[in-house]
């Protein structure tokens, strides 16, 4: 199961579809062994960005069953449940516990008002997710709600919750504010991944951060980067991530991102399909060419593998 010492790079994993909007679960296999030969710590599925709101129950479980079946208890696969209500978030959780989920992740529903309605319902949460490892997803870019560094020692309290995603933006003076009160005995150690695609991940590890929870397509620069910091070697990690940065960039664009990072994916033959399952964006002549010249400077300079056709 998930605990507090967690660490490294969790690959938020997408949901592939066939183009037809059904699901690929071929490629489902597929891209876990990429993602596991790539240096993941852990896998992360029904995201933010795994199209999570388009999979009935019934998808969903058959997706967390598939990619459980091929981890076969290699790395930890958290699983997230963010749903308007209690008995849904259960349901979702207790399924993908039964199939050998080592965590649940959860962000506050959006529309809570005040502190003390915001740790209300984290509290609640934890509950209806049970005895499960809890991750608390800190999104408020999404979510609309502020978790302060403060309000995370109180939930901290509660020892199943064992993970920060990290993703509040500007969050580096609150993640360092968090490990203060830890070494101060204010609150107990938890692991903190950062997440936001991988933007500021030099700057989350030197402040402590314990890796990163992110999709980006190419999760062995992510654990390169990880690596390298922890020999002491800052700039040569520095050095590692800006190749990317341009790419990072055009992942993180509103509403694009998803589409971009599936046809990186494709690309690289990661997945089978670079479908969204409608509704989503399609990607213009103009923006796969932008791409894919990215992704030939990658290559050109060492950052990338050759994409597939």
């Amino acid at each position: 199961m998930l605990t507090r010492n967690a660490k490294g790079v969790f690959v938020i994993a997408p949901t592939p579809f066939l183009p037809d909007g059904a699901l690929d679960l071929p490629s489902a296999d597929r891209m876990t062994d990429a993602f596991l030969a790539a240096g993941a710590s852990g896998l992360t599925l029904l995201g933010v960005m795994g199209e999570a709101p388009k999979l009935d129950q019934e998808e969903a479980i058959s997706f967390v069953k598939r990619v459980i079946n091929r981890v076969a208890g290699r790395v930890p696969v958290v699983v997230g449940a963010s749903a308007p209500g209690f008995a849904s978030m259960r349901a979702v959780a207790r399924g993908a516990l039964d199939l050998g989920a080592a965590g649940i992740m959860v962000a506050p529903a959006a529309g809570l008002k005040g502190d003390d309605a915001v740790l209300s319902y984290i509290m609640q949460a934890i509950d209806a997710v049970g005895d499960a490892p809890f991750v608390l997803q800190d999104f408020p870019q999404l979510t609309g709600i502020h978790i302060s560094a403060g309000m995370v020692a109180r939930a901290a309290a509660d020892p199943r919750l064992v993970m920060l995603k990290a993703e509040d933006y500007p969050g580096l003076d609150k993640l360092s504010a968090i490990r203060d009160m830890e070494a101060e005995g204010k609150m107990p150690r938890i692991s903190i991944l950062g997440g936001n695609g991988g933007q500021f991940l030099p700057e989350e590890l030197s402040r402590g951060a314990d890796g990163i929870m992110t999709g980006y397509a190419f999760p062995e620069m992510l654990a390169q980067v990880i690596a390298l910091m922890a020999a002491g070697k800052r700039d040569a990690a520095q050095d590692a991530f800006d190749l990317h940065l341009p790419l990072i960039r055009s992942e993180l664009q509103p509403g694009l991102g998803l589409a971009i990072r599936k046809y990186v994916l494709a690309r690289r033959g990661v997945i089978a399909h670079a479908a969204l399952r409608a509704p989503g964006p399609k990607l213009s002549t103009e923006t796969t060419a932008e791409i894919d010249f990215l992704l030939a400077r990658l290559e050109a300079r060492g950052g990338a593998k050759p994409p597939k056709p």
